[in-house]
């Protein structure tokens, strides 16, 4: 299983299709923006998306969104706060923004934000 350290340094990308993202390793997730929405409830009563995790990658599925290829503007990304599996999610050391860009063939650019990045709260 790669680390979101190594997908970050190497530049590996990620896949989408349709509605549902597929991440080359695992994290937790704290919080998720696309669009207008910021998403902060990942239980599995909420709608809205649903993660997704097995060995070696995360899976997430955008229920909101028929095609993200579509619904994420060529100017827009996917922003989240992760954690890396192992770390301790309370050190705020430990959060990463990073941001996911679905470009073409399904291709997902996955990279890591400036720590000033505006999240819509």
């Amino acid at each position: 299983m790669k680390t979101l350290k190594e997908v970050l340094e190497k530049k590996i990308t990620g896949l989408y299709y349709g509605n549902r993202v597929l991440l080359p390793f695992s994290c937790h997730v704290l919080k998720l923006n696309i669009e207008r929405d910021l998403i902060t409830d990942f239980s599995p009563c909420c709608k809205g998306v649903h993660i997704s995790e097995t060995e070696g990658f995360l899976e997430i599925y955008f229920h909101d969104y028929k095609d993200l290829g579509e619904s994420v503007g060529k100017y827009e990304k996917i922003k989240m706060i992760v954690v890396e599996k192992g770390k301790d999610v309370f050190d705020p050391k430990n959060r990463i923004p990073i941001a996911l860009n679905p470009i073409e063939n399904h291709v997902l650019e996955i990279e890591q934000l400036d720590d000033n990045i505006i999240f819509i709260e």
